[in-house]
Formats: C-alpha cells, structure tokens, sequence
C-alpha cells in the first residue's frame, strides 16, 4: 500500500514532533514515523527529565498554541549562578552571576519536565487533520527518484515524499542511507541525569558547578525539587549509576554541597555517554536533518533541545516560504537556505561547548587560575554579562518567526 505526502519525518522525540505540528500549522501534509509505541512517548510518570527552555523556545511554544497547556507546571529560571571548585572546597569566589531583571524580555528561560511538554506534543499531533503519527514503526530504506523519494517500512509500506527530515538521533538512519558523514569525537564523560527533593527553596536560581570531572547543572523545578546533570568521568559515572539510591545521593552530596538541606531522589536515573556529533552536510537532494541528527553536541549549557527546536523554527519558516512562492520544497537550493541559516550556529555552539568542558574539567591550577579570574572579569563588565545572557536566552543571531514568537 503506497501513501502519498508532502514531508515525512523519521523521529518521533520532542524535535520530530514540534516540527510536524508546526508544518501542518502551515498547511503541509506530514508523516511522522516513529520506532516506539504511542503508550511509551505518552507516560505519564514523572522519570526525571526535565529541560531548560530558552526564553525564544517559550515563545515558540507559543506560537505553536502549546505554552498555555504546560506554563502552570513550568519553573520560571530567575538567576543563574557559574562557578568553580572542587568537591569539599566549595564554590570559588569568582563566580558569574545572570539576573533576569538585567533582561528587558523577562526570565532567560524555564524548566519544563518532559512529560508535561510530551503530552501535549502527542495530544496535538493526534489531533491535528494534516497529520499521519506512525508509531511502532521501522524505516528500511529511501530510495531518491526525480521529484520524490520513497521510503520503505518494515511492514512493506511505501511512502511517496517531497521531502524526507531525518530527526533520528545522532545514529540517524536517513542521514546514514543519504551517505552524509558526521565529524565528531567522544569523551571520556558521561552525564548522569536524575532529579532531587530538597529541604529548602530553590528561589529559581540555576546552578551550573564546575569540578575537575566535569560540570554539574542543578535547575530549579517547580516546588521544592531540582533537576541534575551530574557530569564524570565515564568508569566512574558507571560505576555510580549501578549504585543504590543512599550510595548514589553520598557520592552526589559532596559535589552537591548542603545549601538546599536534606536530599533525595525524584524519579529515575539516567545515564548518557557523552560526545561531540556533528553531521557534515544538513541537507542533501529530497533531505534535511534536526536536531541530534544534525549536531549532538555536549550538554553542559542545556542547549540541545534549544537548539533542536531552533532548527524546526528555521526549516519550517524556509519551506513555508518555499511553498508560497510556488517552488518545490524538496528541492536543494531551498534547503541549503535553512542549512546555511542554522550550521553556522550550531557549529559555534558545538565549538563553545566543547571548549569551555576542555577548560573547566580540569584541575590543572594555572588553567584554574585564568579561568576564575575569567569568571570575576566577565561578571564585573555588565554589557559583556549580557551578552552571555542574551545568548542563553536565544536571543543571539538571526531569529526564526517562531522564536521571535510569531506565526510564519
């Protein structure tokens, strides 16, 4: 049985399916086909995910009708406090200080728990006449033909395409089988990612810790509760998700500190292999890649779903465009536009990640020395300061319609 579309979208996450609600807003018709079941991307539990939502993604979760569904269970980020120490020293007093009343636009940003943003996501997409949800569903092969290309499913289905998007991870079978190459490197870290209960108030400030093994991000959740992003070495990180819940919180507790009170655990823990991932071309003839697909890169600034979501921004506004003007949108120089939009940035946030975790995780004391002092210069210059965070807020560079929170 053959099904006939304008764009097909390989990924069912959080990317894939804020791109197919925001081009079926624009009048596309969508396929999205996804591996997992419908039940899984729909729990209602609280595991523990959670994400740090850029001021410019709230609005477009705005634009897109969706913010109003998750703001009442959304932590507003008031403050964000970066320094640098080492477990049982304490935090060192040159430390970079962002207050959101130094932003005209409001809070830089908020925290969100996946399960609140994935339902509503799933609720919109089930419900939306312009597109076709295919969970539990594999993609075999593509096959580019003229002006379309097939895709083949496990269960011997075709779809005919415009236009195939690859938001498959950084795995990505569509930019696999399109013969793109990734650049890219791992590192000898991994993210263990859990959320707390603390005794007192976080008052929304984020935290972002650096010690010798990597960064530590604790960011404030509605209530009493944080979300961690706990980065170590990768034998070490192992060998602390095996632990028990009070092994785990005496390992978290020194690095952590006690300036919440009393802690534990909220939720499951996870663990994530950490590395630099960044495809060599965005598009080929037929294909566009987002997100992970596109450029997975290190999470100690939170920017992996901003900048994911950023992408979905952009290609919709440049096939939008397309489609007005009477042009094929799966042809390759409309999609070099969007590619030529989004890979400067995500080459540039690839770079800053990547260089700020080789500086900071690290306990070399003249690399320590210059980058407290770094830390104290850039907090005394308050233009500089918000310029940081600005660009924490995705405020920075040329801004899709949607994150500017207007309808394309």
């Amino acid at each position: 049985m053959g099904m006939n579309t304008n764009i097909t979208i390989v990924g069912g996450g959080l990317n894939g399916c804020a791109l197919a609600l925001a081009c079926a807003q624009v009048g596309l018709q969508v396929i999205l086909v996804d591996q997992s079941q419908m039940n899984t991307q729909k729990a209602a539990n609280f595991d523990g995910r959670a994400y740090a939502l850029a001021l410019t993604t709230v609005r477009m979760l705005r634009a897109l009708d969706l913010w109003d569904s998750v703001s009442q269970n959304a932590q507003p980020i008031l403050d964000i406090k970066v320094s640098d120490g080492r477990a049982g020293d304490g935090a060192s007093p040159y430390f970079l200080h962002f207050d959101h009343r130094e932003l005209d636009e409001g809070p830089m940003g908020h925290l969100l728990e996946d399960r609140y943003l994935r339902n509503v996501l799933m609720d919109q997409i089930s419900a939306h006449k312009n597109i076709t949800y295919l969970p539990e569903t594999k993609v075999i092969d593509q096959t580019l033909h003229g002006g379309a290309i097939s895709v083949g499913l496990h269960d011997g289905r075709q779809i005919e395409t415009q236009l195939l998007i690859g938001s498959d991870g950084r795995r990505s079978g569509v930019a696999t089988r399109a013969g793109i190459k990734r650049t890219g490197w791992d590192y000898d870290q991994a993210s263990l990612v859990c959320a707390i209960e603390h005794e007192l108030p976080h008052n929304g400030v984020a935290h972002q810790f650096f010690t010798p093994a990597g960064p530590l991000a604790i960011l404030p959740l509605t209530g009493n509760r944080s979300s961690i992003v706990w980065t170590e070495q990768k034998k070490r990180a192992g060998e602390i998700s095996k632990m028990s819940e009070t092994e785990y919180l005496d390992c978290l507790h020194p690095v952590f500190g006690d300036f919440l009170g009393e802690l534990k655990l909220a939720g499951d823990r996870f663990m994530y292999p950490l590395g630099l991932s960044l495809a060599q071309q965005f598009v080929a003839p037929r294909l566009a890649l987002v997100g992970d697909a596109a450029h997975g890169i290190h999470p100690l600034a939170g920017q992996g779903l901003n900048l994911g979501l950023r992408d979905v921004a952009a290609l919709t506004e440049t096939l939008a465009d397309a489609m007005r003007r009477g042009e094929d949108i799966g042809a390759l120089n409309v999609l070099q536009r969007y590619q030529s939009w989004r890979r400067f940035d995500a080459a540039g946030m690839a770079v800053a990640t990547d260089s700020i975790n080789r500086i900071f995780s690290n306990d070399n004391s003249i690399l320590r020395t210059i980058r407290d002092l770094g830390l104290g210069a850039v907090n005394a210059m308050p233009n500089t300061r918000r310029g940081f965070m600005r660009h924490a807020a995705g405020l920075s560079g040329t801004l899709p319609k949607l994150m500017q929170g207007r309808q394309i």
